[in-house]
């Protein structure tokens, strides 16, 4: 599923999708990262020019050690979680392990896996090119890890998308691999057909032919074909991009009969159709680009079944075209989402058009379109709990009668599902009864806080005991609020530890999302900034008013745009929290979008606004801008992490942030009453080396930023770590 994703694809200043790391050691699992995200440059700005900064961790150093030893075992305890990467060939199922890809036998003719791409072997070759480059520089053997992988019509080819992190830089391609029917025991080169280079999106056509994307910098603006025949390999310009801010990505239908090029900004799109049924691939446009309009092209038994933002107040609907009339004047509506409904994603299962959609109650649930009756729609009700959901991608032997997927929540583990909605029964795969019962005991709570102008938030309340025994309770807010995408609630080991610890896990979905449909985002972009900070300080206001926790024991963290309502209610409304995490976080809002060298400025105008060409624009962002307004008074602590090279979010607005606010802080200690006595705040710089913008890939180098958080939390927030007791000794 995860077809919107392309929709808002040049989304710059992401949240954290990163990837997660579920088993230790020797055996580390990943999911890949959504494509959208997947997007890197260069920074001139290094690590050295922040130096006198001090990072101000020391402090934390002897708890963060203890929180590394707490968090290695929780997520040793859900080392086992399901893996969704697995990939179903016609005789074989493909899936990826720390060292590699492999494959095992669904005939049950192989008792061991067969490594089917040695990752080992990718380094080496990339060795010896470097050596091969520049002899004189010193080469250093580098871990590539597998993204995603794809299987050719007739399993004769597989092809992998690899990335790999060094000298602060990372680097992607793509590796095809010959398979067949005889064993690996001595995999060498011969098996690698071709490696292409800054490879993003993939998808075969035929087992001859390859269509991917490339990215340059923070684009991906240029198609490629790639024809694998016996006189040799092949490459041909498919399509170019002229218009700077579209993003472009390849994608096959489900049905595996349709390729599509989806050309996407955040305020447009427009798809390319190819029918991988015939020879000639020659792609034609679906319905020409115009001025927000947003859509999402799939495949049914010739027709077009399509997702576009042309529902009541520019709302996604379901449509369906004749392939041979594809244009907008050929749509007819199959299914509208009633009033306060917002559909999230779509897909194609055998003749039922299925949607995630997300309720007027902000929870998840399905809604199934039969294709031939749409009349007789009907909806299937997920779990209270479930707030993302992943779907797994059909392989080439997956039955097409269903869908599979997993739903999760920030505390609740992953759990499968398959919904069959022929009939529409929905079977899950809790393992065993004691995993449901444990499941159960967290505790989700959705309600609503009123913002300054009426409009109602939704907020989605995470913990263990009753709402009314939570006053004492240390809270961690958790908000996101741009570029028209939900805050990510997938699951996670640490938020799992915090809520047995005694936390109350908030997440408010204010503004600027996209939780409650597109008319959620356009009103929190350019004029409508404030609204998301107003949002924010409403869903403190009601959760306190609750009786839960209280601004001492509350904690507010955000990634990357996330920290723009964040760093603007810490201005104007400081005492509403004792302290506040930050990760890559975005803060020189004016500096950066007066600053037409920033790869992605242009691209940003719309969900900022253009400060340059629009005096208006500059007075808005001048408002709430978190780096234009600090000003001296108390401000809680805060820990920003940040990285050297962050492609998005520029280092040198982060170091101006904390240079001014601790300018700030000192002014204010200088000239407040004697009588006051409170603390001076805690001002933490980490900075981190790399281009990552998404946290780090390397499993201990995740777990020591989380035990720093976590330690920097407890501390700030005057809490006791829980110990085990000790054991007497004899």
């Amino acid at each position: 599923m995860a077809v919107l994703s392309f929709l808002m694809s040049s989304s710059a200043r992401l949240g954290v999708f990163r990837t997660h790391f579920w088993e230790l050691a020797v055996c580390k699992r990943q999911t890949w990262l959504s494509l959208s995200v997947l997007r890197f440059c260069t920074s001139e700005t290094s690590v050295s020019s922040a130096n006198h900064f001090g990072s101000g961790t020391e402090r934390y150093k002897d708890l963060q050690k203890y929180f590394i030893k707490k968090l290695k075992a929780t997520y040793r305890r859900f080392s086992n979680i399901y893996n969704p990467s697995m990939v179903c060939g016609h005789h074989h199922m493909y899936f990826i392990e720390d060292d590699g890809i492999y494959r095992i036998d669904k005939r049950g003719n192989e008792q061991k896996p067969e490594l089917v791409l040695d990752l080992e072997q990718v380094s080496r070759e990339h060795h010896k090119t470097k050596q091969s480059k520049d002899s004189k520089e010193r080469i250093q053997m580098f871990q590539w890890t597998v993204q995603r992988l794809r299987l050719s019509p007739r399993e004769k080819y597989l092809a992998a998308t690899l990335k790999c992190s060094h000298s602060h830089r990372e680097e992607l391609r793509c590796v095809v691999v010959r398979l067949g029917e005889e064993h690996f025991p001595h995999l060498d080169s011969q098996h690698v057909v071709i490696t292409l280079e800054k490879v993003l999106s993939f998808e075969w056509a035929t087992d001859e032919v390859l269509f991917y994307t490339t990215l340059e910098g923070l684009r991906s603006r240029e198609v490629f074909r790639l024809d694998l025949t016996s006189s040799g390999n092949r490459l041909t310009p498919v399509y170019e991009e002229a218009q700077p801010d579209m993003f472009v990505e390849v994608a096959l239908s489900r049905d595996r009969r349709v390729l599509t090029i989806n050309c996407s900004s955040r305020t447009g799109s427009e798809v390319l159709l190819s029918n991988v049924q015939t020879s000639h691939f020659e792609p034609f446009v679906v319905q020409p680009r115009k001025p927000e309009l947003l859509y999402y092209v799939e495949h049914w038994r010739g027709w077009l079944v399509i997702l576009a933002n042309t529902g009541p107040g520019q709302e996604y609907q379901v449509l369906r075209t004749p392939i041979s009339e594809p244009s907008m004047a050929s749509w007819v509506s199959l299914f509208r989402p009633g009033p306060g409904m917002a559909i999230k994603d779509m897909d194609v299962v055998g003749d039922h058009c299925v949607l995630v959609v997300r309720t007027p109650a902000n929870e998840l649930s399905l809604t199934v379109v039969p294709l031939t009756h749409p009349r007789e729609t009907y909806t299937v009700e997920l779990p209270v709990w479930a707030c993302a959901i992943e779907t797994k991608s059909s392989g080439l032997a997956d039955q097409q009668n269903g869908l599979k997927f997993l739903i999760s929540s920030p505390v609740h583990e992953p759990m499968p599902y398959c919904l069959y909605p022929e009939n529409g029964l929905l079977l899950s795969e809790f393992g065993n009864g004691s995993t449901a019962e444990k499941e159960a005991e967290y505790i989700t709570t959705r309600f609503e806080a009123c913002s300054q102008d009426g409009t109602l938030v939704p907020v989605t309340l995470f913990h263990v005991v009753p709402v009314e025994g939570l006053r004492q309770a240390p809270l961690l807010v958790h908000v996101y609020g741009a570029y028209g995408r939900d805050l990510n609630m997938e699951f996670r080991p640490e938020k799992r530890l915090m809520l047995e610890q005694g936390w109350a896990l908030a997440y408010c979905h204010i503004r600027g999302g996209g939780e409650r449909g597109l008319s959620w985002q356009r009103q929190g972009r350019v004029e409508g900034k404030q609204r998301g900070v107003d949002d924010l300080q409403a869903c403190l206001h009601h959760l306190f008013s609750l009786g839960i926790s209280s601004p001492s024991l509350t904690a507010l963290t955000a990634c990357s745009a996330g920290a723009v309502p964040v760093g603007a209610l810490c201005n104007g409304h400081p005492n509403m929290m004792q302290a506040v995490t930050l990760q890559a976080p975005f803060l020189d809002v004016l500096g950066t979008m007066e600053d037409h060298s920033q790869p992605l400025t242009l691209e940003d105008r719309d969900e900022w606004g253009d400060p340059v060409g629009n005096p208006e624009h500059r007075d808005i962002i001048s408002s709430y801008c978190p780096l234009h307004n600090i000003t001296p008074k108390h401000y809680p602590s805060i820990l920003l992490t940040a990285y050297s090279d962050d492609p998005r979010v520029p280092l040198a607005g982060v170091l101006k942030y904390t240079e001014r606010l601790k300018t700030a802080i000192h002014t204010y200690s200088s000239v407040r009453p004697i009588s006051d006595h409170k603390p001076a705040p805690n001002i933490v710089l980490n900075i981190q080396p790399g281009e990552n913008h998404l946290g780090p890939e390397d499993f201990e180098q995740m777990l020591e930023e989380e035990a720093l958080r976590l330690a920097f939390l407890y501390t700030e927030l005057g809490l006791d770590p829980p110990r085990a007791p000790r054991k007497r000794r004899r």
